[in-house]
């Protein structure tokens, strides 16, 4: 079943907006015939359930398991740019003596992620085959309106910041006697510091509980379009594999560094706080820990913006003097000589 997800069609459609250089209208016409190629050559199911497996491994998979080797073959390297130094290392100080431990919790991390896609395959087979209603994801030629996508990205987002730090606030910290909470406690919570792969490391009910299904279930109460949904799922992957690097240098350092450092100091608390992704639930219920917060994220890049624009005015203002000074030599040079051929 594997050439559905290496399948001509397949491919074009991850990679033609990406490394086409035609014009919007063709890129457009072609994306199309492409999506309708590949949704008419397929079974619905099949193409929702490879595309997610294609966006997990593309954004997720394959980018975090190269900052892991990274970081486990080239310590001295990866060291340098660790927000918690060696200890934000696979294994931290004593990684020579848990080789395998890092391995194990790589393993549980593509485990969780191959589950979750499991997951999602029984709920569509039970919805479509069991009780004959449609499919949660749809998957139709009709591509989604632009405003469609952002307006069902932006409440697929905001469902999963809020159910993310319900679900994990009162189900996997409330009570550490209940199976889920000693279970998180003990596999998650286990972790000194967040470092690749470990964002899908997680008992496996503890990971359907708090991982998959905040992310899936908005997509489906919503019913996204296949195509909506791959974008949605493409943004939380980036996500997960930035914010869980132990990296300090992030694409954005407002968004994923600000995820970034919560995300830490949940881990260093054991739990006290930091419940949801991106920290709105936390700074609003009060249950923010450490030295930053979505406030102080907002602040800090407003300044940096305004210092950013202050030196930009500044270059700019330094750049029109240079051009004015070389004008006025270049056109005060002919003046003069003319000055001294009439005096002659």
């Amino acid at each position: 079943m594997l050439d559905a997800l290496f399948s001509i069609p397949f491919l074009s459609l991850i990679l033609v907006p990406v490394v086409s250089s035609y014009s919007t209208s063709l890129n457009l016409l072609f994306f199309y015939m492409t999506w309708t190629t590949l949704v008419l050559s397929h079974p619905p199911l099949r193409v929702e359930l490879f595309g997610t497996a294609a966006v997990r491994i593309l954004f997720f998979a394959l980018p975090s398991l190269l900052f892991f080797l990274f970081d486990v073959l080239t310590p001295s390297a990866a060291v340098v740019i660790k927000a918690q130094g060696e200890s934000g290392l696979p294994g931290g100080k004593r990684r020579r003596n848990i080789r395998l431990k890092e391995f194990k919790v790589a393993g549980w991390a593509f485990f969780n992620v191959c589950l979750g896609i499991a997951a999602q395959a029984a709920i569509e087979t039970l919805l479509v085959r069991g009780l004959g209603w449609r499919s949660a994801i749809r998957v139709s030629m009709k591509l989604p309106m632009p405003w469609e996508m952002v307006k069902d990205m932006l409440r697929g987002l905001l469902g999963r910041e809020i159910l993310t730090y319900v679900l994990h606030r009162y189900i996997l910290h409330h009570s550490r006697s209940s199976i889920l909470a000693s279970r998180h406690r003990s596999w998650f919570h286990s972790l000194d510091s967040p470092y690749p792969l470990t964002a899908h490391y997680d008992h496996p009910l503890a990971y359907l509980v708090g991982r998959f299904l905040p992310t899936y279930i908005l997509a489906m109460f919503f019913r996204f379009h296949m195509l909506t949904y791959m974008m949605y799922l493409t943004f939380i992957s980036l996500e997960e594999t930035f914010v869980y690097s132990g990296y300090t240098v992030m694409p954005t350092t407002f968004f994923l560094g600000g995820i970034a450092r919560r995300t830490e100091m949940h881990l260093i608390t054991d739990g006290e706080g930091n419940f949801g992704p991106w920290g709105v639930l936390d700074w609003v219920c009060g249950t923010t820990v450490g030295d930053s917060n979505i406030e102080d994220d907002l602040v800090d890049e407003l300044e940096e913006h305004e210092v950013d624009e202050k030196v930009r005015k500044a270059l700019e203002a330094s750049k029109r003097k240079i051009r004015e000074g070389t004008l006025r030599r270049n056109t005060g040079a002919p003046r003069s000589s003319r000055r001294k051929i009439g005096n002659a």
